[in-house]
């Protein structure tokens, strides 16, 4: 048998109160406390739970226990069985929340009434909350929904609260039926919605602030829509506002020319990234000459080992611009730590890259890999001359 007091339910305006504690249990560092009544809600309904104090103590988290009674999980030193105590809300946190749900009650009916479309699960985040619906609504049917929602808070309609028998709730016209057996608690939004629901709500729809609908996806056979109201709204409007001020400030246009000028700076930025790859193209064809220049001697051909200054794709752009000469073999390491390394042959030559990149992963600790003709790996964990005396020790023997 239940015993706590929920006075949530007819109360969830109270953001303090005084109780007896009834119970108490240690569970590590922590204490459950359970009280003959209580204004705190315990995770609930999609909803979360209530923050705040109890006997100055904090309250970390409120729960149903398995016999229907709210245990309150607090932290420094429990109240005593017996001991009369204050509870305080943090109301911040609590009016949220109840500007939240009303306002996903709300949300739920509009898209019902308008587009016969069934709220079918609902998630009350601590930044944001979404509900699930049963179909796919097109994004000039969701304007029209963020527009008669926000209608109906204008209209600052009233939030009642009833308890009805379950033979009493099958005559009435809920929005879904109810699962649970025994008395119900009904939350009414005047001339929009009935449902059950043991959440705490605002009294009038003013008192939601607005709603605002800001992404919406397909999800398994239907649509998730995450939603914003009250505070979360007007914080998010104020970070998108800022954002959007300053990005017109560094590009100089209109609010309204800001997507514009946006994609004309993206197809500016794509231009300069061709334009640079061509340039670096054509210095890496002239650095080539000049490491081709360099080449040694050896049984097999020409053999270009040099340390440069570039990063993996550049390696290999020279190598493969080296090689283009016959009997040429090109090795390459960057000067930067840990060292890349790209080995390369012509054409004509036999020289194995795949060997000797898998010589010097293996000596080195790198990661990498190839083929015969083209090979490579990066970190490897010695000095870019280390790995060049490696190189040319292998090529002699080989």
């Amino acid at each position: 048998m239940t015993t706590t007091d929920r006075l949530y339910y007819s109360q969830p305006a109270t953001p303090a109160f005084d109780a007896t504690v009834v119970r108490t249990e240690p569970r590590g560092a922590q204490t459950a406390v359970w009280l003959d009544r209580t204004a705190f809600y315990p995770t609930s309904g999609g909803q979360p739970h209530d923050l705040g104090t109890l006997a100055g103590a904090p309250v970390i988290d409120v729960q149903d226990d398995d016999v229907g009674d709210v245990v309150h999980v607090v932290g420094g030193i429990a109240p005593q069985v017996g001991t009369v105590v204050h509870g305080l809300i943090d109301w911040t946190r609590r009016f949220d929340h109840m500007q939240q749900h009303t306002g996903q009650h709300l949300l739920s009916a509009v898209i019902e009434q308008l587009f016969s479309t069934r709220t079918v699960s609902v998630h009350l985040g601590s930044e944001s909350s979404t509900i699930d619906l049963d179909r796919e609504l097109t994004p000039e049917q969701l304007t029209r929904v963020e527009h008669e929602a926000n209608a109906v808070i204008w209209r600052d309609s009233p939030v009642s609260v009833r308890f009805v028998t379950e033979d009493e709730a099958k005559r009435l016209p809920l929005r879904k039926e109810s699962a649970r057996a025994g008395t119900l608690r009904l939350i009414e939004i005047e001339h929009v919605d009935l449902s059950a629901c043991g959440g705490t709500h605002v009294d009038r729809t003013g008192a939601i602030g607005q709603l605002a609908l800001i992404r919406w996806e397909r999800f398994k056979s239907g649509q998730r829509l995450e939603f914003l109201c009250g505070r979360r709204a007007l914080e998010t409007f104020q970070q998108l506002r800022d954002v959007t001020a300053a990005s017109i400030r560094q590009v100089s246009v209109l609010p309204g020319e800001l997507p514009g000028a946006i994609e004309r700076l993206q197809q500016d930025l794509q231009e300069q990234k061709r334009a640079n790859a061509a340039l670096q193209s054509t210095l890496a064809g002239f650095e080539a000459v000049a490491l081709a220049n360099s080449a040694e001697s050896f049984d097999a051909g020409h053999l270009v080992l040099q340390a440069v200054d570039a990063d993996a794709v550049k390696l290999k752009a020279l190598a493969s611009a080296i090689v283009e000469r016959p009997g040429h073999v090109a090795v390459l390491v960057s000067r930067s730590t840990p060292v890349l390394a790209v080995a390369a042959r012509a054409a004509d030559a036999t020289t194995s890259c795949q060997a000797i990149i898998a010589s010097l992963a293996k000596q080195f600790g790198g990661r990498g890999g190839g083929k015969p003709d083209l090979a490579q790996c990066g970190a490897l964990q010695a000095s870019p001359d280390e790995i060049i005396a490696a190189v040319r020790i292998l090529i002699s023997q080989s």
